[in-house]
């Protein structure tokens, strides 16, 4: 009996030229073909036609409007089908799995849009298969509800039956836009900021700073502040900075990308508050942690760790 001759080169053609060829067999049509692939005929055509030159044998007897199987075709049909079909069970399953395992992170309105949302563009480039579901609450129940993976939240670090890493600490300032400043130099005086059009938030939490509570630390007077206009989110007391409103009490690394970028400046010069509070990041250690999880929790401690430092 005469030995085979080695096959040498790629045994395997590229998975494109197989899948056009696979799209063309079952409907019997380049043009159909390249409606169910989103390509264009041409290209379907020009893939089976490198297929046909890779095994040097016809795939297709080509007629006006359609194409039916040779004997060659119709064998490697089959074995293309089903291994195509046992490659989609198999990327099915990874993408459910992948799905189960998306990881829910809650933080506060404050965090979720001025500290995450500025930094999950670039997490995204670099964790393609990684699925954030980011919850933003102002509700520390809403947080800290059992179907949240890693919570962010503003305190003293003192929440039993988690474990708390801090993210950064609390170091409150004015800020407003350089035009409002241009505006208003003397803004640039502490002294002088009670006069000055200032943006409040309106808070439940009791312990939140409010402009009396800075300009008392700051050792200036605050028995009128007629000019003060509230909102109801610090977010949005930000944003009325930006568009020049007037003055808004910053926190640090919340308003950091709008001071680097220049949308915001500190008329005050270094003149803050730092406070006993911080951001923290929170888990239950009696959830078992899955391998996306641990990769989000990485990232928000190497934000934490890259972080500016406050005095």
């Amino acid at each position: 009996m005469p030995k085979k001759t080695p096959v040498t080169g790629k045994v395997l053609p590229p998975l494109d030229y197989l899948l056009a060829f696979e799209a063309a067999a079952k409907v019997q049509s380049f043009a159909r073909a390249s409606k169910v692939l989103n390509i264009s005929e041409t290209a379907i055509s020009r893939k089976v036609r490198l297929l046909e030159q890779h095994y040097d044998v016809p795939l297709f007897v080509r007629g006006n409007r359609s194409v039916t199987l040779t004997q060659q075709g119709a064998i490697l049909l089959a074995t293309v089908e089903q291994s195509l079909d046992m490659m989609r069970d198999v990327s099915r399953d990874m993408l459910a799995k992948h799905r189960a395992n998306t990881v829910t992170v809650a933080a506060t309105n404050s965090v979720a849009s001025l500290w995450l949302m500025p930094q999950l563009r670039k997490f995204n480039k670099s964790n393609g298969r990684i699925r954030i579901s980011l919850v933003s609450s102002d509700s520390d129940a809403e947080c800290l509800s059992e179907a949240m993976d890693l919570t962010i939240l503003r305190g003293d670090g003192n929440w039993p039956g988690y474990a708390v890493q801090l993210l950064f600490g609390e170091t409150v300032f004015p800020v407003c836009s350089p035009e409002y400043l241009k505006r208003n130099p003397l803004a640039s005086d502490s002294a002088a900021l009670p006069q000055m059009d200032l943006i409040e938030v309106t808070s439940s939490h009791a312990e939140w700073m409010t402009w009396r509570t800075w300009l008392g630390s700051n050792g200036v007077a605050t028995s009128v502040m007629e000019r003060a206009v509230a909102f109801n989110t610090y977010p949005l007391s930000v944003q009325a900075a930006v568009d020049g409103l007037g003055i808004a009490l910053g926190w640090a690394h919340l308003v950091d990308p709008l001071l680097d970028s220049g949308a915001l400046v500190r008329p005050a010069g270094d003149a803050s508050v730092r406070t006993k509070s911080g951001y923290y990041l929170l888990k239950r250690p009696t959830h078992k942690a899955f391998p996306e999880q641990l990769i989000v929790e990485d990232w928000l401690l190497g934000l934490s760790a890259g972080r500016k430092r406050y005095a």
